[in-house]
């Protein structure tokens, strides 16, 4: 499934019509990484480039001019065939201007020659560099090159494209959420795969491949982010992505897992028994977790903020932390002194999109940022309880954390991940083949 042509040029002209007048974008896509010595990392196209043209191919450069006739022109490497033999087919002029919908499609040796006139003629413009990418040192040639060169003259105004375009990735189109809905379907699927397989004696690396093994027969070809399979207190460590220990009979394992479908990524979390049983304590801590969960989804509605969601998920484990012997006191207080922060350390949840911490500000003019139809966010709550903390054995070194990816509507939220279980009676009932 590829991006639909007409979306792509919508999102363009969304971005066309923020710039200001006399003005010139410039994208870079990404760009090979060298793991060791004649080998690469698998390429993973830029966020926003791909947002932009749907090309996943690296070096390429889109320009976009406003007010121009051919207004998004769209640079390639050329075919080559001594270079495909060695390297893979190249999508080529034709193949990258079919695919992307743009006006016009060159050469990428031909930029410097067409560039340069450009950033002259106008005065400003937008770069899509971060600090320490390779693109930025390409923009400091061009701006050299046009300080030296006495007929042309460099851009009197720089800005940064992230702010706009960022704004644009917030808000999940109707295409994006249908894809979306496909990459946590997939996600949940792995996730039932893994506690079907979870046993004592396998190792926590045995049940990641069994994830991604999952995600890639669904044309998922990559997880989204490191993996996360934390068995015992393990999971107490929030990205802990080694996964080489021993499964132990008794422990709980955390799995942190999504795919990346169609460059979107899903984003999951639920905390099982390595056995299949939850002892009692196990369960009195886990039902706090879900607790916060469900209290804090049903606040997720257009108009409300994160951070308010995060209060009342706050307040509930606290009133847990509590009720296990972990913290003394009365809740207000433990509120007032925030004294959760060591056992819930993080925050509630992020944006998720084309990137798992997907972009876009959390606040606006100042304040926590409301909510609005058609953003995606994870809502995520845990409790981590370290080894040493002085509370009942049977707590010490327990972690759990419970997230699902969450589509903001019109009137509330839809759980993009609900079809995987989460109560305890029905992971129990999964983990016995009766589900």
């Amino acid at each position: 499934m590829s991006i639909p042509l007409a979306e792509l040029r919508a999102r363009r002209e969304a971005f066309k019509a923020k710039m200001q007048s006399d003005s010139v974008a410039v994208f870079a896509a990404g760009h090979e990484v060298t793991r060791s010595n004649d080998t690469e990392y698998p390429f993973r196209q830029d966020s926003d480039f791909y947002y932009l043209t749907g090309i996943n191919e690296a070096e390429a450069v889109l320009v976009l001019i406003p007010g121009q006739a051919d207004s998004d022109l769209l640079f390639t490497l050329p075919r080559d065939a001594e270079q495909e033999v060695w390297h893979g087919r190249r999508l080529g002029v034709d193949k990258a201007k079919q695919l992307s919908a743009v006006d016009a499609c060159y050469p990428l040796p031909e930029l410097n020659e067409k560039l340069l006139p450009l950033l002259s003629a106008n005065s400003a413009v937008y770069w899509s560099a971060t600090p320490g990418d390779k693109f930025k040192a390409q923009q400091q040639d061009w701006l050299s090159q046009l300080h030296n060169n006495r007929k042309l003259k460099a851009p009197v105004t720089q800005h940064d494209s992230h702010s706009i375009v960022h704004e644009q990735r917030l808000f999940k189109s109707t295409y994006e959420q249908q894809v979306m809905r496909e990459s946590a379907a997939i996600a949940v699927v792995a996730h039932k795969r893994a506690m079907h397989y979870t046993a004592a004696g396998k190792y926590e690396y045995q049940v990641a491949a069994e994830l991604h093994h999952e995600f890639a027969l669904h044309g998922a070809l990559h997880p989204a982010y490191g993996t996360i399979c934390g068995s015992g207190d393990n999971a107490c460590i929030l990205h802990y992505t080694s996964n080489l220990s021993r499964l132990q009979d008794g422990d709980l394992l955390l799995i942190d897992a999504g795919c990346e479908y169609q460059g979107y990524a899903s984003d999951i979390t639920r905390t099982f028994p390595v056995n299949g049983r939850f002892t009692e304590a196990q369960k009195r801590m886990y039902n706090w977790v879900l607790k916060a969960q469900r209290a804090a989804l049903e606040e997720i509605k257009p108009g409300a903020t994160l951070p308010g969601a995060y209060k009342v998920a706050a307040s509930i484990l606290t009133e847990g932390l509590i009720d296990l012997g972990v913290l003394k006191g009365s809740l207000a207080d433990n509120l007032k002194d925030m004294t959760y922060r060591p056992y819930f350390m993080h925050g509630l949840g992020h944006w998720l999109g084309l990137d798992v911490h997907d972009v876009g500000n959390y606040q606006q003019d100042g304040k926590p940022r409301p909510l609005q139809e058609g953003m995606v966010l994870t809502i995520e709550p845990g409790l981590y309880i370290p080894t040493d903390t002085p509370c009942a054995e049977e707590y010490r070194g327990v972690g759990i954390r419970i997230e699902d990816d969450i589509l903001v509507t019109a009137d509330g939220y839809q759980n993009l991940t609900a079809a995987l279980p989460v109560t305890t009676d029905d992971i129990e009932a999964l983990m016995a083949g009766k589900a």
